[in-house]
C-alpha cells in the first residue's frame, strides 16, 4: 500500500462518507463499519512507520487526504486527522512501546488527550497515572490512548516548572465516561472523557513533551524518515486545520448544488442573484487560499528537513500563524454560505448545516486560539521570544 494507492482510495470512499454522515452524528461516534473503510483505504498510515506497514509519507500527503474526507464527512475527517497523526508520535517511541500497539495488527488506531490533566508519580520501572481527560476523538474505536500528565511528587505537587509527559496505556487501563460528548458539533467523532485509576504505565511508554522536538525521543535514529524530523507545531496543529479546511470545502459543495435551483419568494432564481453568485465565488477564494497557504508552509518544511536542515523558529512561526488563519479564513467563509442560505439550510435533511455546526465545533479546539499564536509571530518577527510554547 502506498500513498497514492491510499489517496485514491480515500476519493472513492466520498459517497459512502457522505452517506454515513447522519448516522454517525446520532450515534455520537463513526459507526464501526466507517472505522473499517477507513482502516481499508489506510489513511491512518500515511504517517506510520515502514517498518509497520506504513508509508512514511510527506505530511502534505496526509494532510490533503484529511481534507478529503472532512470534505465529505466533517466527523470522519476530524477523526482521521487526530488518529491519524498518532503514529507520527508513535515512531518518536522506543521501539518496544511501537511493537506493543502495531506488532499483532499495523491497522491498531490510538486515540489521546494531550491536555496535561493527569498526574503521574514515579514508581519503580515506570510511573503511576490517574486522572480523567475530555475530548479524546475517536475513542470508542481505539485500542490504545495517549494521554497528557505532569510529574508529582509523593505529595501530589508538581515540579516547577511542570515535568510534562506524554502516557501510553492500552485499551483495558481507561475507562469511557458514557454520556460525556453530547455537543452541536462534530457530534459523529465521539470525542467522549476517558478516566484513569491508579494505572502503572512503563517508562518505556512514555515521553517528555520536550523530546518530541530536541531530538533526544527514544526512536529517533540516523536513519529516521525526514517525516518524522518535522516540528510538532506544524504536524499536530496541522491535524485539526486539515479537519477544519475539509469541512469548509464540503460546505462549499453543498452550498454551491443547495442554490442551483433555489427561488426565493422575494428574488427569484438565486443563481440571478449577483450578490450571492458573488459570495459563493469569494468564499470559495478564501477557503482555496486557506488550503494552498496551509499546504504551501508544510511542504517548505519538509523540503528542508529532507536535504537535512532543522526547520528555523521564523518558519515554524509563519507555519503556526497561517495554520491558525487557515481554519478562521475558512471557517469565515463557511458563514457567509450558509447566513445567505435562507431558512431551508437549517433543516436537519439539508447537508450544509451539519458542515457549518461541524466547522465551528473545529474552530474551538485550542490548536486554533488566535492571540498567542499572531502575538507571537509578531515577537519573532522582532527577534524576541514566542509566547505561545506551540511554536
Amino acid at each position: 500500500m502506498n500513498a497514492d494507492d491510499i489517496m485514491e482510495r480515500v476519493r472513492e470512499l466520498g459517497p459512502y462518507l457522505r452517506d454515513q454522515a447522519p448516522e454517525a452524528e446520532a450515534l455520537g461516534r463513526l459507526p464501526e463499519a466507517t472505522a473499517k473503510q477507513l482502516k481499508q483505504a489506510g489513511v491512518v498510515r500515511l504517517l506510520q512507520p515502514k517498518r509497520f506497514g506504513g508509508c512514511e509519507a510527506d505530511p502534505a500527503t496526509f494532510f490533503e487526504a484529511v481534507m478529503s474526507i472532512g470534505s465529505n464527512c466533517g466527523a470522519s475527517g476530524w477523526v482521521s486527522g487526530i488518529v491519524g497523526v498518532h503514529p507520527w508520535e508513535l515512531g518518536l517511541f522506543d521501539e518496544k512501546a511501537q511493537e506493543d500497539v502495531w506488532g499483532d495488527d499495523v491497522d491498531t488506531w490510538v486515540c489521546s488527550s494531550y491536555m496535561p490533566t493527569g498526574r503521574a508519580r514515579a514508581v519503580p520501572g515506570g510511573f503511576e497515572l490517574r486522572g480523567r481527560w475530555s475530548f479524546s476523538s475517536g475513542c470508542d474505536l481505539a485500542d490504545w490512548v495517549f494521554l497528557g500528565g505532569v510529574l508529582v511528587d509523593d505529595d501530589g505537587r508538581p515540579s516547577d516548572p511542570p515535568d510534562t509527559l506524554h502516557f501510553l496505556l492500552p485499551k483495558g487501563d481507561f475507562t469511557i465516561v458514557d454520556g460525556s460528548w453530547e455537543v452541536v458539533g462534530l457530534s459523529g467523532t465521539g470525542s467522549k472523557d476517558v478516566t484513569v485509576d491508579g494505572v502503572f504505565v512503563p517508562a518505556y511508554r512514555t515521553l517528555r513533551s520536550t523530546q518530541i522536538n530536541d531530538g533526544t525521543a527514544p526512536g529517533v535514529h540516523p536513519g529516521l524518515a525526514p517525516g518524522f524530523k518535522m516540528p510538532w507545531s506544524c504536524i499536530f496543529p496541522g491535524a485539526i486545520t486539515s479537519a477544519v479546511i475539509g469541512i469548509a470545502e464540503g460546505a462549499l459543495r453543498e452550498a454551491v448544488a443547495y442554490q442551483k435551483d433555489r427561488v426565493s419568494f422575494r428574488q427569484g432564481a438565486i443563481a440571478d442573484s449577483a450578490v450571492v453568485m458573488s459570495l459563493l465565488g469569494t468564499a470559495a477564494s478564501d477557503i482555496e487560499s486557506a488550503h494552498l497557504q496551509f499546504v504551501s508552509n508544510v511542504q517548505r518544511m519538509f523540503a528542508l528537513v529532507s536535504r537535512g536542515e532543522t526547520v528555523p523558529l521564523s518558519m515554524r512561526s509563519d507555519g503556526r500563524r497561517d495554520q491558525v488563519r487557515a481554519s478562521w479564513r475558512a471557517v469565515r467563509a463557511v458563514d457567509d454560505l450558509f447566513d445567505h442560505a435562507g431558512g431551508g439550510a437549517l433543516r436537519r435533511t439539508a447537508p450544509l448545516q451539519r458542515f457549518w455546526r461541524d466547522a465551528h465545533a473545529g474552530l474551538h479546539h485550542v490548536i486554533n486560539t488566535v492571540d498567542k499564536s499572531f502575538h507571537s509571530w509578531s515577537l519573532v518577527a522582532m527577534g524576541l521570544e514566542p509566547v505561545d510554547w506551540m511554536v
